[in-house]
């Protein structure tokens, strides 16, 4: 009599195990999914795209230079443009200061040490010359073809030229035309000077030496 409970409960834990075993057959098993180089690259792409600064217009040359691309004043001045200079000067005429034992003061020469004259008939700083046609055969104008050379002892701000009726440039020194004397004859010589009390030798303060 004491069998038959002992049986019946195996026979329940058998029916039990028996329901239970198909659900776990069919349950399949979850494996880790294997992860190889392809499928991890993507993320790693995503991550260094996210991370990268936004693109903008600026060139790679204005990136490489904060000033690419702007004008400079030293820009302008490489190509010589909008460039201040001086006026042309002469340089096959040099005037400066000689000296002279029979002259108080310096006066004015040119590069080959011929004498420089001014003719009080001019008006000084006009810019004219009064002294044309047969006057200018025996005083002949310092004709120039821009600003002389400066020489030695005479102001560099006195030298100029005038324009004559012809176009062409004469020397001038403080405002005086300056001119040669047909009847001096090498260096040295000063035979103009005082001439009809109206030509005379220059001083290198620009001024006519009246002696």
């Amino acid at each position: 009599m004491r069998r038959i409970p002992f049986l019946g409960v195996v026979l329940t834990l058998a029916l039990v195990l028996a329901a239970c075993a198909p659900a776990a057959a069919t349950q399949a098993p979850t494996l880790p999914v294997p992860v190889t180089g392809d499928t991890a690259r993507p993320a790693v792409v995503n991550t260094v795209t996210s991370a990268a600064p936004p693109v903008t217009s600026t060139s790679a040359a204005q990136a490489a230079s904060p000033t690419a691309g702007t004008t400079t004043d030293t820009d302008t001045a490489a190509t010589g443009t909008a460039a201040t200079t001086g006026p042309a000067t002469d340089a096959s005429v040099r005037i400066g200061a000689s000296t002279s034992t029979s002259v108080h003061e310096p006066f004015l020469v040119d590069q080959t040490g011929r004498a420089l004259y001014l003719f009080t008939e001019d008006e000084q700083n006009s810019g004219t010359s009064t002294c044309a046609d047969d006057c200018a055969t025996t005083w002949l104008p310092v004709i120039v073809k821009g600003v002389p050379t400066v020489g030695s002892g005479v102001n560099t701000g006195m030298l100029g030229t005038i324009e004559r009726e012809d176009g062409t440039l004469q020397a001038a020194y403080n405002g005086w035309p300056l001119y040669y004397y047909s009847g001096d004859r090498g260096i040295g010589a000063m035979n103009g000077q005082g001439v009809d009390n109206s030509w005379f030798l220059v001083s290198a303060t620009g001024n006519a030496i009246q002696q």
